[in-house]
């Protein structure tokens, strides 16, 4: 029988004892079932073999029953997300002997969460370069050759082309996200080559500032709109299409942007309503060009009975041409704000 080593045990149980805490308190947040484990519960210094084996155990089991997208939400609204325990986190998937699809989306997402962490906030896209990704990957990948392999070198023309978008809606409909997560599925085991994870870590960070500025601006385009609407008179608009009502109060809707804007400003999260917005600013837009001829042809002020016509002007983009975007739950680009329902190209991690 082969003697275990001592010191690898001692290792993996600092390792169990550092990551215990974010997983129970993981598990609290989203009703997940942990199996017990009580020299951990009590943090034992010193366990024997046998605990050292149930911790094993133990996070192998809630990998499995752990989302990507939740811990993509948990990670970015919890203090416990530190430089540190991010980096332990990664780790710990990156050291499996077997890794799964399911592994290879959450340490996509950690790259750019702990990449984001510990880059500095006013950092310029010009200086997102590979050897700037690899030094501050160097804690997690070590040394890495950071030159992109050149099967991945389509994500630099995937990158401009999402710079280029005007809108959310054009870069959902561009399939720029679709090719993105389709060469990130297709490369396999290769995804786990460190130059590989710095190429991905660069198109995903920068991806996830082209969402963040091109959801600020669709916000701020829908509230310089509904001001408009109301100086029209427009008091309520058909928002079905965008999951409201089909009397909906452009007060109402002002309000929900505001507290939309409050939302965006936070990390990328799951849940974040990208269909909805798109889909709000289709009807906004389709209602100020519906009451234009209206609001130009106005002098001194229209009468009562045409402020009354204008005020019940119910918007048509219910039935507009926009595209839909179907949005899948599982993992995404972290540009992937995907998941949760909302979030495009199956949370965020573009």
């Amino acid at each position: 029988m082969t003697t275990p080593d001592l010191n690898e045990l001692a290792a993996q149980w600092r390792t169990a004892r550092q990551l215990y805490p974010l997983y129970s308190a993981l598990a609290r947040e989203f009703v997940i079932e942990m199996p017990a484990c009580a020299d951990l519960e009590s943090a034992v210094d010193s366990p024997p073999q046998e605990s050292v084996e149930q911790a094993r155990q133990l996070f192998e089991l809630m990998d499995d029953r752990i989302q990507v997208h939740q811990l993509r939400q948990f990670l970015q609204t919890t203090a416990l997300a530190t430089d540190e325990s991010l980096q332990q986190l990664l780790q710990h998937h990156l050291h499996k002997a077997k890794r799964t699809d399911s592994d290879r989306d959450k340490v996509d997402f950690l790259l750019v969460q702990y990449f984001s962490h510990v880059a500095p906030s006013r950092l310029e896209d010009a200086d997102v370069e590979p050897d700037y990704i690899a030094q501050a990957l160097e804690p997690v990948l070590g040394t890495v050759d950071a030159a992109p392999p050149a099967w991945l070198q389509p994500l630099d023309e995937l990158v401009s082309l999402a710079q280029a978008c005007k809108s959310l809606s054009q870069l959902l409909d561009s399939g720029i996200l679709e090719k993105g997560r389709k060469l990130k599925m297709g490369c396999g085991d290769k995804y786990f080559l460190p130059t590989a994870m710095v190429s991905f870590t660069r198109f995903s960070f920068l991806m996830r500032r082209v969402f963040f500025r091109l959801m600020h601006e669709d916000l701020n385009c829908i509230l310089d709109g509904l001001r408009e609407l109301q100086d029209r008179g427009i008091n309520n608009l058909d928002c079905r299409r965008a999951q409201f009502s089909a009397d909906e109060p452009v007060l109402r809707l002002r309000m929900i942007c505001q507290s939309w804007k409050v939302m965006f400003h936070a990390e990328y999260s799951s849940g974040q309503p990208l269909r909805m917005l798109v889909d709000l600013r289709s009807v906004v837009d389709a209602a100020l060009k519906r009451t234009a001829k209206t609001a130009s042809g106005k002098t001194g002020g229209a009468p009562p009975k045409a402020r009354a016509a204008a005020a019940s002007v119910k918007s048509s983009a219910a039935s507009s041409d926009v595209a839909e975007f179907e949005v899948s739950s599982g993992g995404g680009w972290d540009a992937d704000p995907a998941n949760h329902g909302h979030n495009p190209g199956g949370d965020g991690n573009a």
